[in-house]
């Protein structure tokens, strides 16, 4: 089965317009993004998907300048840009990223595909029982599902973010979560790049523990946080923040 991870990006943030392509480190967050997920030893391909607005040409020549296939497609129905992406390059299993997320782990990635896999269900994340902090979304579905939203599913919220009719209807498919031992989970921490202060935190998480070539590990992350307690963002949004991924 063809895994293929697909990054949602775009310039038009509207409380951090272009963050994706601000530097952290000499690199912008979506280049760091991109080189983590290059570790996965289970994706076989990566895209980033991107709207078709002018303002967005820069994302389709950074990730071209790096090896990396682009697909432009609707502005502000996302579903059918995953949609669409996914049949264009033949996924069969999708992993659904979004580039505001850099300290993505790949090893983390790698898990939630093997649990997808393995289970053959409908949907496989990290965030239902949320054990990780806001920051390290993972969501896992195959092909055959994500037709089926696109398909069938015509209200906003799934259209804008892909998978809020899985998360809301449970009962509907065969979920599978994977979750952090109680040491290690921190739900209640925001590592997602959404503001100039969650900005600037990552800024520091990356100087700090960032190494050329090599992805930044969860655990050292919490290390940091821990002993640098002024780096630590609450998720303003627990135990809630479902509603807006």
């Amino acid at each position: 089965m063809k895994v293929l991870a697909i990054i949602q990006a775009r310039m038009g943030s509207t409380r951090l317009p272009g963050k994706v392509l601000r530097l952290i480190q000499g690199k912008s967050m979506l280049e760091h993004q991109i080189d983590f997920l290059k570790k996965s030893e289970s994706i076989n391909q990566l895209i980033v998907a991107t709207t078709k607005l002018a303002q967005d040409d820069k994302i389709e020549e950074l990730v071209n300048e790096l090896g990396i296939d682009c697909y432009r497609g609707s502005t502000d129905d996302v579903l059918e840009r995953y949609y669409k992406c996914a049949k264009k390059f033949n996924g069969e299993i999708i992993v659904r990223i979004t580039s505001d997320n850099p300290l993505v782990e790949p090893t983390l990635v790698d898990k939630i595909i093997e649990l997808a896999i393995d289970t053959k269900c409908d949907f496989a994340t990290n965030m239902i029982k949320q054990t990780y902090p806001l920051g390290y979304l993972v969501e896992v579905f195959p092909f055959q599902v994500l037709e089926k939203l696109y398909n069938n599913v015509m209200d906003p919220l799934t259209r804008e973010h892909v998978t809020f009719h899985i998360k809301r209807n449970p009962k509907l498919y065969d979920i599978q979560n994977f979750t952090l031992p109680k040491e290690l989970a921190r739900p209640e921490w925001r590592l997602a790049v959404d503001e100039e202060r969650d900005f600037e935190i990552m800024s520091k998480v990356f100087a700090s523990l960032y190494k050329p070539g090599q992805f930044i590990k969860y655990t050292s992350v919490i290390r940091l946080l821990e002993s640098n307690e002024e780096l630590v963002l609450k998720n303003e949004k627990y135990p809630d923040s479902l509603a807006l991924l």
